[in-house]
């Protein structure tokens, strides 16, 4: 019986010369390594809610409306007056009596998941920022009784996500085919939850050109450094109260 060729059919095709491994080359090893860091940008970012209390210790019982009622009057110059960029967020508060997203609350559903690992629910929360096109995300852990903010960041979002014990956060980026993707995750130590993961993905198809440029023989072509992985469980799968 004779052997089947690589090109017959059924059988295996080459895949071409594999590239050879580069390893990582080190730059400037002269310089001192940088011992602090350049810009302080508020890494742990934690802070006691006042005026909210928890009955019982458990979240589920804290009202979402009343914790954001409570930011913006710890933050008047952020939401109070004519030219206060979140002017409209404290004005449709108002409509927020029969509880989040009722009308044109800028309370969003509140969502509840143990986060910090002590088998306990936190609090993950959203409210829009208005008039603009951003949208307020915080997580609240309860300690020593109080509520504590162990979270927050503004953007316009592409999507909230919580996965495991992280909350990831995707956002449009000025590239086109790209959208950033940000992760956060509890530290036990810092007792918050910290940007472990700053990325920058492609969302859509690649596009093909039809005179590529040529590479050096022996040096690939660059391509993004990550790709999207496997989607985590998004919000609506998570407890809502």
């Amino acid at each position: 019986m004779g052997a089947v060729g690589c090109g017959d059919a059924g059988g295996l095709e080459g895949a071409g010369a594999t590239p050879t491994a580069v390893g990582p080359a080190r730059l400037w090893p002269e310089l001192t390594p940088a011992s602090s860091p350049a810009f302080e940008i508020g890494e742990v970012n934690t802070e006691v809610v006042k005026g909210v209390k928890v009955p019982g210790d458990d979240i589920h019982r804290v009202d979402p409306v009343g914790v954001v009622r409570a930011e913006i009057a710890a933050s008047q110059g952020d939401y109070a007056g004519d030219k206060a960029p979140y002017r409209d967020t404290n004005r449709r508060m108002a409509d927020c009596g029969k509880g989040p997203e009722h009308g044109r609350c800028p309370v969003l559903r509140p969502y509840y998941r143990d986060l910090t690992g002590d088998g306990r629910d936190d609090l993950t929360l959203g409210f829009r920022l208005l008039p603009g096109k951003t949208t307020a995300v915080r997580v609240y852990t309860v300690e020593k009784h109080r509520l504590v903010q162990v979270m927050a960041w503004e953007d316009a979002l592409s999507g909230v996500e919580l996965a495991g014990r992280s909350l990831v956060i995707r956002s449009p980026s000025e590239v086109a085919g790209y959208e950033y993707r940000l992760q956060w995750t509890w530290d036990r130590d810092q007792r918050a939850m910290l940007l472990t993961q700053d990325e920058m993905l492609r969302t859509g198809p690649r596009k093909h050109s039809l005179h590529p440029s040529p590479h050096p023989s022996g040096a690939p072509a660059a391509t993004p450094s990550g790709s999207p992985s496997a989607s985590p469980t998004v919000f609506p799968s998570a407890s809502t109260g």
